[in-house]
């Protein structure tokens, strides 16, 4: 019996699932510029949309897309929209002189509230 050796598989090491019968999803290589000038290449989903620049994975400085002609693509430079704050829409609502009247207003009614009506100071 010592002549003969177990056999087995190592654990842990060795998948057991193949790649036969899987299909990849479409790819797209592109190339980027550092601007130091050195070049990287960055793989997408074919579907993806391609952000104009990308950190370099080795020295962390921001590329340029390049185009196939290996010159750098324009950038879009769409109408973003800008947000809006809440002042800008109450600013659409009402005009100033509005706004520091209902300021006033709410102002004479807390303090009213309050029971310091004419009083600025506690114990004035």
């Amino acid at each position: 019996m010592a002549d003969r050796s177990l056999r087995g598989m190592r654990l842990g090491t060795q998948s057991l699932q193949s790649e036969e019968g899987v299909e990849f999803s479409p790819r797209v290589k592109r190339t980027y510029r550092a601007s130091n000038g050195t070049t990287f290449d960055v793989v997408f989903a074919a579907d993806a949309e391609i952000p104009q620049v990308w950190e370099s994975p080795k020295s962390g400085q921001e590329g340029v897309l390049l185009g196939s002609n290996g010159e750098p693509v324009e950038l879009d430079e769409t109408e973003t929209k800008v947000p809006r704050s809440h002042w800008d829409m109450l600013l659409e609502r009402r005009t100033r002189p509005e706004l520091e009247e209902l300021l006033q207003e709410r102002l004479e009614y807390l303090r009213a509230r309050r029971g310091q009506g004419s009083q600025d100071k506690i114990g004035a």
